[in-house]
């Protein structure tokens, strides 16, 4: 029996939630709460993958003829204002649990509904495309200016691309996991020729559960023994994971039976011809999250695919997961749609409003990579209090917005590394760099590095540079971190070390007028002691060659400055060739901050008189950062490490007298 309207499940284990309602068609239906073990109301709780199976068994029941239907997971609305909607649409299982390890955190930024597909279910594939198309269209218009999600797996994702591809004028992001559009490319469709021969008493189950279960019993049990635990926790996880394979054998054998996996693999047959033949339709904003590890689908190279068919698609790979992504450890979806900037509440992206800033946790997660890269280069940070007197950390940095911080970008963007985070650490600031659009988008495909290669940035606040962002932010009384010299102060020449190449215009000191924004002057000082630079911009252009690849890396990204003469706006992208020095330390001194107000919005003299203070004040810093590191013992990295040693690595080591 097709099922082509909206169904809510009622069955044992399920109840109905009295204050919140799902809306169809004009048709008031009642929001159902999950009600078993895995969705205690103790949400907090990290979720497992034996929670997910412990679920699962109520989902999978013997009813013949079941149709699919909807079910909320949230005993509550979510708790971000105006909160998108989030369709999950579930893989071969077809169970809609597949988000279970993520609905805590998902439920704080989306409203999320998922997909229930029986095992018993015959649903064909356009059925269930418009099953879903009926739900978009009902929920666009109770909720119009607001985007839909539509998160798949496998087939999901499948339904995901029909529904965007059928629907061009709805307003949809797709989060798609290991798409199987790639099934006619994988061994799964050799399996019913197969299938069909093989006796009716075989067990196939329990070969599928190494494959399926992240991480696999097997591969968990060597670990065990590779770290050397002890006999009774080793005997104790293995026993577990034991418990855990037999549990999943269960729920596999009772959800693909011989008749049902021969109609879920024709299913995925259909689902992967109609989604390929209608990916020239799809407009919708997409992001594939690809498992190297996936043993079910080549989802590494339908990645990469995908990235060339969709015009408005980025790919995050994550080779070391298999198959069922959303359920393995160390995957968190919430993360990952912060870091690619993929969440907007609005029918724009809104880079101040939409920001949602990172958890305690992700916070650990951007900067632990670089908490080796911080003991080399011992960052000292010293700030200037409104009486004049110079201290130790960012205590003299305005604690309300806005606030402009503007200073000069060292080598290679450098500075980037350390600061976000210590405001984070010291003062609780979430510090909002203004960077280049390069890191957010691309124009098109060529040399320049992925974007994924930003997404820590992204993560912690930074914003494509704009006049119309540095509006916003300073209207949302933000800390801006701000380096007016662009790409040509990081990629500067040889001898142009602390040289600052700002253009003429005193526009950044009117905008932050506007809103009566303190200006903070501060130095970068130190990459002369990592790296020297040997090759540079104006030795690679002499080479035509190089000229020629240089201008095409420049066009991949998009433009700025470009009615800005001279070498100010020479923002060319290149890799300057450098060689690494013996590690010295970075200091970063903040000066004192500049009252701005109605006098220099008015009077451009004015404006021009505070941005030249604004220049002048930097240079003070570099200059007084150069001569008094010269009396810090322990500038060089040897006696730092020797410091940390003795006293500890999260010890502040000692630095010049101020």
């Amino acid at each position: 029996m097709a099922a082509t309207g909206l169904h809510v499940l009622s069955a044992v284990g399920l109840r109905i939630g009295e204050k919140h309602k799902l809306s169809v068609g004009g048709v008031a239906l009642p929001r159902v709460s999950v009600s078993v073990n895995a969705f205690s109301s103790e949400q907090r709780s990290a979720k497992s993958f034996r929670d997910y199976l412990e679920a699962a068994r109520d989902f999978i029941r013997p009813e013949e003829n079941s149709p699919s239907r909807w079910f909320s997971p949230l005993e509550s609305k979510a708790r971000c204002d105006r909160a998108p909607l989030l369709l999950f649409l579930p893989g071969i299982d077809g169970i809609g649990l597949g988000l279970m390890r993520q609905h805590h955190k998902l439920g704080q930024m989306f409203d999320i509904w998922c997909l229930h597909i029986p095992p018993s279910n015959r649903t064909a594939f356009p059925d269930l495309v418009r099953m879903v198309e009926t739900t978009v269209k009902s929920e666009s218009q109770r909720s119009p200016g607001k985007p839909i999600y539509l998160v798949g797996e496998s087939l999901g994702a499948c339904i995901a691309l029909a529904v965007a591809a059928c629907n061009p004028h709805f307003d949809l992001l797709l989060i798609l996991s290991n798409p199987a559009t790639s099934f006619g490319n994988s061994s799964l469709q050799h399996l019913p020729p197969l299938l069909k021969l093989l006796p009716h008493q075989l067990d196939l189950a329990f070969p599928s559960v190494l494959s399926l279960i992240p991480g696999g019993p097997l591969k968990r049990m060597i670990a065990h023994w590779v770290r050397g635990l002890p006999e009774n926790e080793t005997a104790a996880n293995i026993y577990q994971d034991l418990v855990t394979a037999s549990t999943f054998t269960s729920i596999l054998a009772d959800t693909f039976g011989r008749e049902t996996l021969l109609w879920k693999l024709k299913l995925l047959d259909s689902a992967s011809l109609f989604a390929n033949a209608h990916l020239h339709l799809v407009q919708a904003q997409t992001l594939i999250l690809s498992s190297g590890n996936d043993h079910i689908l080549p989802s590494t190279c339908e990645g990469k695919r995908l990235r060339k068919k969709l015009p408005k698609c980025e790919v995050r790979s994550f080779k070391d997961n298999g198959h069922c992504l959303f359920l393995e450890d160390g995957i968190d979806l919430v993360s990952i749609i912060k870091a690619t900037s993929f969440y907007r509440r609005g029918r724009h992206q809104d880079y101040i409003s939409d920001f949602i800033p990172p958890t305690f946790s992700e916070f650990n997660k951007c900067y632990g990579v670089n908490r080796l890269l911080e003991v080399i280069m011992g960052p000292v940070f010293l700030s200037t209090t409104v009486d004049g007197k110079v201290v130790r950390g960012l205590g003299g940095i305005p604690s309300e917005g806005p606030v402009l911080l503007v200073g000069n970008h060292m080598l290679l963007a450098s500075d980037k590394i350390s600061l976000p985070g210590q405001f984070v650490h010291e003062r609780n600031i979430n510090l909002r760099p203004l960077v280049h659009p390069m890191m957010f988008t691309r124009m098109r495909d060529g040399l320049l590095p992925d974007v994924s290669g930003y997404d820590t940035l992204r993560m912690m606040g930074s914003v494509p540079i704009s006049a119309t962002h540095l509006h916003n932010l300073l209207s949302a009384k933000s800390h801006i971190l701000l380096f007016p010299g662009g790409i040509r102060e990081a990629l500067h020449r040889k001898g142009e070390e602390y040289k600052l190449m700002w253009p003429e215009k005193p526009e950044f000191v009117r905008a932050a007028a506007k809103f009566g924004a303190k200006i903070v002057p501060f130095c970068g000082v130190g990459e002369d002691d990592f790296l020297k630079v040997v090759v540079d911009y104006n030795d690679q252009i002499k080479v035509p060659i190089v000229r020629e690849v240089l201008k095409r890396v420049t066009a991949e990204g998009p433009e700025v400055r470009g009615s800005v003469e001279g070498e100010e706006g020479n923002q060319d992208f290149h890799m300057p060739g450098v060689i690494p020095k013996c590690p010295g330390r970075y200091y970063y001194y903040f000066g004192k901050e500049i009252e701005t107000g109605e006098e220099e919005l008015r009077d451009r003299e004015k404006a021009k008189e505070v941005y030249a203070e604004v220049k002048k004040e930097i240079e003070r810093c570099i200059e007084f950062v150069k001569q008094r590191r010269e009396e810090d013992p322990y500038r060089p990295l040897l006696p730092r490490l020797h410091y940390h040693l003795k006293h500890g690595l999260l010890t502040q080591v000692p630095t010049f007298p101020f």
